[in-house]
């Protein structure tokens, strides 16, 4: 039997190969690749996903159980079980991928089914969003997928003229509270002041109502912070004893009813605010009430949610990139803004070139959302670098997007963080950074599963570092890991003297 062998730097820091090597293998022709066996085992009926479950959470962590078996095996696509596993998934077997070349088999709707996919081997109670399947739930196959997409572009392109400015404001007074802090306590919780911030600006932009003048006051953030966490409990460790947290979050599902007060509030806030958008989903044909449920979760799980996760990564990487970097962006953003009447706009952010490459290198480096999951809608044939794979109709796919935007084969150096990566020609790499369930040089579209709002998300990243860059010369920070990504700590703003 062939058996395909991964390069090291999966599951070591240190990457394989020149630069010339991995231009071969980018630009080569397709050849012919010999069709192996799937090799790993997922292990009896409960005993394997109960120990791959534990392996995965507390005795090995996440990428050490993955890099474990890639090692075992000599092979990155692979079977084995995904947590949370019985009794919450009753099947948690898949195929695994774990390098850039077979990863694109996930975002091919002709091969993949996404049915009750968003979250993986479980879905959540529908309890959790009034008891419909929302947009990130449906495949593109059913009728509803189209029209609810349509509409969330409708919503988010009314909101165009309103970003920037209400970026600005919301995150210009969250660095105002940050100087504050740090010049009494000596540190300042970015995460606190940048959640606050970013509920506000979604809610002011794109909705037009402020939160804290309205029921939710500042509570917002937190009562989606609840909501979030009896979605994704069954994946996430808290910190508890092994075997209570086990029990009590991967073995049990949260009861929807313990949160069922605070999803009304956001309820009736949602309501209230999108009246106008949801006239005009019912004239699209759908309900009010099922398109104000995709607007809480369009806005409060998808987009605050992903800034939660991505702004701190952003800050954790620049951070370790020190203050040269930091010089070279601010000069940037200042001569891009002087150029254009001394405002951030469109064009000036176009002309950010190494803000939005520092943007595409968080994505690609930790992207915010690590797992994709498909179901094979057909026998079919994946391919990795070295061989193929036949997958049989109705088997999960799964796939670690991490590795696969850390692919040796593919990025140079891939496990740093470039800040110029994807400057001039590197831009040709884009299509490998697939953050948004599909490569960064195409779009979403009513019949695809890319994130409705790719764009939105890259746009407002920029307008983070803009933000920043106008104002300091440089930043300090103290990193450590949580539950939903980094927690950030700023010790130092220094002020911009140029």
């Amino acid at each position: 039997m062939v058996t395909a062998r991964v390069s090291c730097s999966l599951y070591a820091p240190s990457a394989a190969g020149g630069a010339a090597r991995r231009r071969r293998i980018i630009s080569a022709e397709k050849k012919a690749l010999p069709v192996q066996k799937i090799p790993g085992d997922c292990g009896a009926r409960i005993i394997g996903p109960v120990r791959d479950r534990l392996d995965f959470f507390y005795f090995q962590g996440r990428e050490d159980f993955f890099r474990s078996r890639i090692r075992q095996h000599g092979s990155t696509v692979l079977r084995l079980n995904m947590p949370p596993g019985p009794p919450i998934a009753a099947d948690p077997a898949v195929v695994a991928i774990f390098d850039g070349a077979a990863f694109p088999v996930l975002f091919d709707n002709s091969k993949v089914d996404k049915k009750d996919l968003f979250t993986g081997t479980y879905a959540p109670s529908v309890d959790l969003t009034g008891g419909y399947r929302v947009l990130s739930y449906l495949d593109p196959s059913e009728p509803n997928h189209a029209l609810i997409k349509s509409f969330l572009f409708y919503l988010m392109g009314s909101a165009s003229g309103a970003i920037i400015p209400e970026f600005s404001s919301s995150f210009g007074a969250a660095f105002d509270v940050l100087e504050a802090e740090i010049a009494e306590q000596g540190r300042a919780d970015f995460g606190e002041a940048s959640d606050e911030a970013a509920f506000r600006f979604l809610c002011r932009a794109v909705l037009r109502k402020d939160p804290a003048e309205g029921r939710l006051g500042s509570e917002g953030p937190g009562l989606v912070g609840k909501w979030v966490l009896f979605q994704l409990a069954p994946l996430l460790t808290l910190g508890l004893p092994y075997l209570l947290e086990d029990v009590l979050l991967h073995s049990l599902r949260l009861p929807p009813a313990l949160i069922r007060a605070d999803y009304r509030r956001l309820y009736d806030f949602f309501s209230t605010a999108t009246a106008p958008a949801l006239s005009e989903a019912e004239r699209m044909g759908i309900s009010k009430e099922e398109a104000c449920h995709n607007v809480i979760f369009a806005l409060c799980f998808n987009a605050f949610g992903g800034f939660k996760i991505l702004f701190p990564t952003m800050m954790k990487w620049l951070a370790r990139a020190g203050i040269g970097v930091h010089t070279r962006l601010a000069e940037e953003v200042r001569a891009a803004v002087r150029a254009h009447g001394g405002q951030v706009t469109m064009r000036a952010l176009e002309e950010m070139t190494l803000v939005k490459s520092a943007v595409y290198e968080t994505l690609r480096i930790e992207p915010p959302v690590p797992f994709q999951y498909g179901r094979a809608r057909r026998d079919l044939v994946i391919e990795s670098h070295d061989a193929a794979y036949q997958v049989r109709s109705g088997e999960m796919l799964f796939g670690y997007q991490p590795f696969a935007t850390r692919d040796p084969r593919i990025f140079e150096r891939a496990e740093e963080f470039i800040v110029d990566r994807f400057v001039g020609d590197g831009e040709k790499l884009l299509r490998y950074v697939v953050w948004s369930n599909g490569p960064e040089t195409e779009n979403p579209t009513p019949d695809n599963k890319q994130c409705a709002g790719k764009n939105f998300v890259v746009l407002v990243a920029r307008l983070l570092l803009a933000e920043i860059f106008l104002r300091y010369d440089s930043f300090e920070a103290e990193t450590r890991s949580s539950p939903l990504g980094n927690a950030i700590y700023l010790t130092s703003l220094k002020k911009a003297t140029f």
